[in-house]
């Protein structure tokens, strides 16, 4: 068969042609397997219960003063910055939670429902830099944010937006509105804000009120944003955590309560000890976001796994990564919430250990069935960097596991068995009437994988994985067009977002 040659761009038009084709068959997945249990029924119950007598017995530093308020409003005894929760009152809270969240996005078309069965992706979040193979690793800046949106914008695999890379080049104290006002005037997608005081979240708020016409009454009703709450293991939430659970759960909106557990760092070593300090550090924020407000939206949160005893850093795709992975899911069924979890790599570029780490971790969500996961495209160096090369090569990864995700259009085995019964023994299928009739449409078209023999991919340039990504990311940028939608939002807000920064903007809350 001959090869047509072509430029070294080729590889992007290709995908392009095959992206666009495909765009819109991702954006609402459901998971297309049960999910998996690493522990017995009894562990996990037991877990639960140790959980709850820590909450009770071992307590919790919560050094803001608002949330030791709503904590000793319910009875639970406080002691300095420690808080001693009963098991009774978690378990009125978990009562009120609800089972599903229904996510508002800016655009019909594109909102989510956080629960049993979804499955929402979303990309790196919380790194400090980026990195691609033409502008090398630099401190994140407002460039590479605005491209991270619009990226994710185009990936209809990624159903939450970006807070990743930090615009750096952005004052602290009006960070949070460049980063609102981007992904409301350039995506459709459900908004991701960072909680980091309540002059900030309220400002964020403001612009999302502003953006969508919204009244106070029709904000509140629905979650039109979602944060994740951090605790710092072992057993504390600090000033801004605390306070964001507040005012999420106050005005309605969705918060994930997310320890970072790294077993054999900031938890015990083994698996189910670093599951009970993740699991007692959950009740406690799901706690007092239902002393909050019952009925707030809130998630569980599970991202944990080890470090390298022999230098400290975190590690993401190991073993106890996965393991921690279904543990979470099975607790979060246990209490009846919906959960998140997080892909992952700590590699320091897109290469074979990178790609390697991320993909075992999603394989590691879909098995534990999570209704979210994070970190799921571009994440390097244990979230340090965005990485633009690895969100592509993630984002292949993640369109496969979309595509199980597809309904599987059952073929008449009638039709199979004639094109059986036209192919003599040793011959093939090629030019049957039954593959002439499918083969445009038969198989999922590679995102980033070069399928050629050697010598046409050599001729065609012989680039790695990684070069093609990076034609692929800057094509796709070219080609990025806001919606009509996000375009009216962007002239709606700008006088709002002008006179909050004319103003200051709001200085981040200090732990």
């Amino acid at each position: 068969m001959r090869t047509r040659k072509r430029d070294r761009q080729g590889g992007a038009d290709k995908t392009a042609r095959h992206l666009s084709s495909r765009q819109l068959s991702y954006r609402h997945l459901a998971h297309p397997f049960t999910p998996q249990a690493l522990f017995t029924d009894d562990k996990i119950a037991a877990i639960h219960d140790a959980a709850l007598e820590a909450c009770e017995r071992l307590g919790l530093s919560f050094a803001l003063p608002e949330a030791q308020s709503y904590f000793a409003a319910a009875g639970a005894k406080i002691d300095g910055d420690m808080v001693y929760i009963g098991r009774e009152i978690i378990a009125e809270a978990l009562a009120s939670c609800p089972t599903d969240i229904s996510l508002r996005a800016p655009s019909d078309g594109f909102h989510q429902t956080l629960g049993a069965g979804h499955m929402l992706f979303a990309p790196a979040g919380g790194c400090p830099n980026s990195y691609d193979r033409e502008r090398g690793r630099r401190a994140g800046d407002s460039q590479a944010y605005e491209e991270a949106v619009k990226l994710t914008q185009m990936m209809d695999v990624l159903h939450v937006q970006s807070v990743a890379p930090e615009p750096q080049d952005c004052d602290v104290a009006i960070r949070h509105i460049f980063m609102t006002q981007t992904q409301l005037s350039m995506s459709d997608k459900i908004i991701s804000l960072y909680a980091r005081g309540r002059g900030q979240v309220m400002q964020n708020f403001a612009l999302i009120q502003e953006a969508l016409a919204l009244d106070d009454e029709r904000f509140q009703a629905h979650p039109h944003s979602l944060t994740i709450i951090n605790s710092n293991s072992p057993r504390i939430f600090d000033k801004p955590m605390a306070q964001g659970i507040i005012d999420f759960a106050t005005y309605g909106q969705c918060v994930v309560i997310t320890p970072f557990c790294l077993a054999g760092a900031m938890a015990p070593i083994s698996i189910e000890g670093a599951l009970l300090l993740q699991h007692m550090e959950c009740l406690a924020g799901i706690t007092l976001s239902q002393l909050v407000k019952k009925g707030a939206p809130v998630a569980y949160g599970g991202f944990g796994s080890n470090v390298d005893m022999r230098s400290g850093s975190p590690a993401f795709g190991t073993p106890e990564h996965l393991k921690m992975q279904i543990g979470s899911g099975q607790l979060a069924r246990h209490i009846g919430l919906p959960w998140r979890s997080a892909a992952g790599s700590a590699a320091n570029l897109a290469d074979a250990q990178g790609n390697l780490e991320n993909t075992n971790a999603l394989w590691g969500a879909l098995q534990a069935n999570a209704n979210l996961v994070l970190h799921a495209a571009g994440w390097l160096e244990g979230g340090l960097t965005f990485g633009f090369e690895k969100f592509i090569s993630d984002c292949e990864a993640l369109q496969i596991i979309a595509e199980l995700c597809r309904p599987h259009q059952s073929d008449d085995l009638a039709e199979a068995l004639a094109a059986m019964a036209g192919t003599e023994p040793g011959g093939h299928f090629f030019d049957n009437p039954h593959t002439m009739t499918r083969y445009q449409d038969a198989f999922y078209t590679p995102l980033l994988a070069d399928l050629q023999n050697y010598g046409a991919w050599q001729e065609a340039g012989g680039q790695s994985a990684e070069a093609r990504a990076t034609a692929i990311w800057q094509d796709m940028l070219l080609r990025f067009h806001p919606s009509d939608a996000a375009q009216e939002r962007a002239e709606r807000i700008a006088p709002l977002a002008e006179s909050l920064r004319a103003k200051g903007g709001a200085a981040p809350l200090d732990g």
